[in-house]
């Protein structure tokens, strides 16, 4: 599931933003100014922003600035009162993806995510194609070698985030996170587990290997990298 962070000094903005994201069945993070929006960052996986310019303490550009200095790629979408060209070029400058001014259109503004996250390499279409290997998300199926095999939901979201992001390292509690919620009672242990039985479901496929990253997590590693 996409994971999309909005961050907005005005509950309300924050509450109609979820709102609209969440009935897309985007997973939805808020924070409030620049810094508690690094502190998420930091511990989740965030797969796209959406981002006011107005903030106290550490606004838009000063957040963006500090992003892509650290060389972050995140996709960032700004939306802002601001509608002077200047407000729009200077978000750019450091390093925005798209600029929208407010009152928001909800269907402009989704379609604006959708072309980000296509950008970002994010599978618009729920499928992942990996040489003669397809997952298809909608079926919670891998094909390939003459066979499909369906898969228990969360073995397969685990394996479709590892793969969306091949080489990037995801930690334990990342995963957690992500797919099993940040809320739930389950220990982190069960990712390792989870972890074994798609190495063993796989086996011997030369397509993609899930690799461990002693003290981080996990990773996956594409059939060409992996030759290298």
């Amino acid at each position: 599931m996409v994971h999309i962070l909005v961050i907005d000094d005005d509950k309300h903005t924050r509450r109609f933003l979820r709102a609209v994201l969440e009935a897309e069945n985007y997973r939805v993070s808020e924070a409030e100014n620049g810094e508690m929006a690094l502190e998420v960052l930091d511990r989740e996986h965030i797969d796209l922003a959406v981002l006011d310019v107005m903030m106290p303490g550490m606004d838009g550009y000063e957040l963006t600035e500090i992003l892509r200095e650290g060389r972050n790629e995140l996709p960032i979408l700004m939306v802002s009162a601001k509608q002077l060209a200047a407000d729009r070029k200077k978000g750019f400058l450091v390093g925005i993806d798209d600029y929208m001014t407010k009152s928001v259109d909800e269907e402009e503004m989704l379609l604006r995510i959708r072309a980000l996250l296509r950008r970002a390499r994010i599978v618009s279409e729920n499928r992942i194609v990996i040489g003669d290997v397809v997952l298809d998300y909608g079926s919670l199926s891998v094909t390939g070698h003459g066979q499909t095999q369906t898969l228990p939901q969360k073995e397969f979201q685990l394996l479709y985030k590892l793969l969306s992001y091949p080489g990037q390292i995801f930690t334990r509690i990342q995963l957690m996170d992500e797919i099993w919620g940040m809320d739930s009672d389950t220990g982190w242990e069960t990712v390792t587990v989870h972890v074994g039985r798609l190495r063993k479901r796989f086996e011997g496929w030369p397509e993609f290997e899930i690799v461990s990253v002693r003290g981080l997590g996990y990773k996956a590693v594409k059939g060409e990298e992996r030759a290298r």
